[in-house]
C-alpha cells in the first residue's frame, strides 16, 4: 500500500522548476544510483543526494505546499535536487520506497513548517495578527503582518492614515504631471525622455503607492513605442486619472469599488486578517496556469485556480527576491480541496488558501482526468466585458476557450472558432514566444483547450490540454512579458 495515495507524474513535477535549467539538471538527479537514505511517508520525501563534496546533500521535500529544503548552497527553489529526488519518487517505489519515519535532520524542518503552520491556523481563528508573509501565497509588498505580542489597535490605525496620506499625495502629484502633459500636448511626449518619468516613479515609491508607480512606468514606456502611440498614451493616462480621483474620493465610492481603488493603489489586506475576517469558500480547485514574472526587485508568481463547484475563478500570488523562485508551486492539472477566502473587490479574483480539506492530508489529489470545461470566443469576451465594467483598470480576465484552433498569420495569431465563425486574436505581446508554435503542434492543426487571460490587446495562452495539461509559459515567463 502506498502511504501517499497517488504519486505524481513527472510532468507535475517539470511544472515546479524555476527554469529550464533547473528541470535539465533534476533530471539528470532522476536516478536511484544518486540517493541514500530515500524515503518517503506522509507528507514527507527525503533522501541524501552525492555531489562533489565529502558530505551528500539533505534534501527532503514537504508535499502540502509544496516545500522544500537542501542543504546545497543553490539559491532556486526548489533546488535540482529537490526537482531530481521528487522524480525519482513519482516513478514508483523502486527509487523512493514508501513507509519509515523521516530522519531526524528531516523531521526536524518539518515539524517547523508544522508549527508555522499551526500558529498561523490559530492567528486566523483568533483574529491574531499572524504573519501575512507565511501562508502559502504570497504577502506582497508592504503586507507582512507584526512579528509577535498584541497588536495596538490605536497604533495599526495611526499608521494606517499616514500611509494613506502618503498616497493621497503622491496621486495629486501625479495629477499634476498628467496636467502637464495634457497641456504640453501628447504628440511631443516622446521628446522628454524617460527622465521625467522616472522622477514621478520615484515620487510614487516614496508614497508608498507601488500601484501608481506601475501606472507611471507603463505610461513612460508608450511614446515611440509604434503606430498609434499617442492614443494609447491618451488612453493610460485616463485610467491613471481615474485611478486618482478615486483614491483622493474613497468616501463618494460604494464599499467594492472603493476596495478594488485601494488594491490598485497598492493598499491590500494582510492575509493573516483576510483568512479571520473573510468568507471561506470550499472547493475543488483546478490549477489551471501559472506564470512568473519580475521587475526587477520581486519576482511575482500567479497561480489561477477554477472551482469544480462554484465554477469561480481566483488568482493566487507569491513573491520573493530577484534570482529566487516563490514557494507557492502548484503544477497546472493539479486538484486542490481547500478553502480559498477572496479578498474585497467590485469582481473578486485574487484570494488566499486557508484550510486544505484532502482525504489525504499529507498528499494533494490527483491531476485532473480531463480538459477542464470551456467556452467560445463570444462567451469569454463576455466575460472579460463584464469584469470590466466592475474594474475599469482590469488588464485582463482568466477564461477557458474550448475547441479553438490556433491560427498563425502576418496580421498576428489568432484563435479561431469554428462553432460561432469567430476569432479572437492573441495579444501582439506574446508574438515572439516560441510557445505559440508549441501550442500549434498540441493543437495540430485542430481544436484544442486552451486557458489564459482574454484582455483589451486579445489573448494571452498559458495552458493547453492534449488532453493532459501543458504548461506554455514554464519558460517564457521568465522572461517578463506582462
Amino acid at each position: 500500500m502506498n502511504p501517499q495515495g497517488e504519486r505524481w507524474t513527472a510532468e507535475q513535477v517539470l511544472a515546479l522548476a524555476p527554469d529550464a535549467t533547473s528541470r535539465t539538471a533534476g533530471g539528470k538527479l532522476a536516478a536511484a544510483g544518486q540517493w541514500s537514505g530515500a524515503g518517503a511517508h506522509g507528507q514527507a520525501v527525503w533522501g541524501l543526494c552525492s555531489g562533489s563534496g565529502s558530505k551528500p546533500y539533505q534534501t527532503v521535500v514537504d508535499l502540502n505546499g509544496p516545500g522544500y529544503r537542501c542543504s546545497c548552497p543553490s539559491r532556486k527553489f526548489p533546488c535540482k535536487h529537490a526537482l531530481g529526488l521528487l522524480l525519482l519518487w513519482a516513478s514508483g517505489e523502486g527509487g523512493v520506497p514508501g513507509g519509515g519515519e523521516p530522519p531526524e535532520w528531516a523531521e526536524q524542518w518539518l515539524g517547523d513548517r508544522r508549527e508555522r503552520a499551526e500558529k498561523l491556523a490559530a492567528a486566523a481563528r483568533d483574529g491574531g495578527p499572524g504573519r501575512g508573509g507565511e501562508t502559502g501565497d504570497g504577502a506582497g509588498r508592504g503586507e507582512k503582518g507584526e512579528s509577535g505580542g498584541a497588536a495596538d489597535p490605536e497604533a495599526a490605525r495611526r499608521r494606517a492614515e499616514r500611509r494613506a496620506q502618503r498616497i493621497a499625495a503622491g496621486a495629486t502629484e501625479l495629477e499634476r504631471r498628467l496636467a502637464d502633459l495634457l497641456r504640453d500636448g501628447l504628440a511631443s511626449a516622446d521628446r522628454a525622455g524617460y527622465g521625467a518619468w522616472d522622477e514621478t516613479a520615484a515620487r510614487m515609491v516614496d508614497a508608498q503607492a507601488p500601484g501608481l508607480e506601475t501606472r507611471v512606468r507603463e505610461l513612460a514606456a508608450i511614446p515611440s513605442s509604434g503606430p498609434g502611440w499617442p492614443a494609447r498614451l491618451l488612453e493610460e493616462c485616463a485610467l491613471a486619472h481615474l485611478l486618482n480621483q478615486g483614491f483622493l474620493h474613497l468616501d463618494r465610492l460604494p464599499e467594492k469599488l472603493a476596495a478594488t481603488t485601494r488594491t490598485r493603489v497598492g493598499l491590500t489586506t494582510p492575509v493573516a486578517e483576510l483568512l479571520a475576517t473573510g468568507e471561506p469558500i470550499r472547493d475543488r480547485w483546478l490549477v489551471l496556469g501559472r506564470q512568473d514574472g519580475t521587475d526587477g526587485r520581486l519576482t511575482t508568481r500567479r497561480i489561477w485556480l477554477r472551482g469544480e463547484r462554484t465554477h469561480r475563478m481566483a488568482l493566487l500570488l507569491s513573491f520573493s527576491a530577484p534570482g529566487q523562485s516563490p514557494e507557492l508551486a502548484l503544477p497546472p492539472g493539479l486538484v486542490l480541496d481547500a478553502d480559498l477566502t477572496y479578498y474585497p473587490a467590485a469582481r473578486p479574483l485574487r484570494a488566499a488558501i486557508g484550510t486544505r480539506h484532502e482525504e489525504l492530508p499529507h498528499a494533494p489529489s490527483p491531476p485532473a482526468p480531463s480538459p477542464p470545461e470551456g467556452c467560445d470566443v463570444d462567451t469569454a469576451l463576455a466575460a472579460y466585458g463584464a469584469a470590466l465594467g466592475e474594474d475599469p483598470w482590469l488588464d485582463g480576465w482568466p477564461v477557458v476557450l474550448a475547441d479553438v484552433v490556433p491560427v498563425p498569420g502576418d496580421g498576428g495569431w489568432q484563435l479561431a472558432d469554428e462553432r460561432s465563425g469567430s476569432a479572437l486574436p492573441v495579444d501582439p505581446r506574446c508574438a515572439g514566444r516560441t510557445d505559440l508554435w508549441q501550442l500549434m503542434a498540441i493543437s495540430g492543426g485542430g481544436p484544442v483547450t486552451v486557458f489564459g487571460e482574454c484582455g483589451h490587446r486579445g489573448f494571452s495562452p498559458l495552458t493547453a490540454w492534449d488532453p493532459t495539461p501543458v504548461s506554455l509559459l514554464d519558460t517564457a515567463a521568465q522572461g517578463g512579458i506582462r
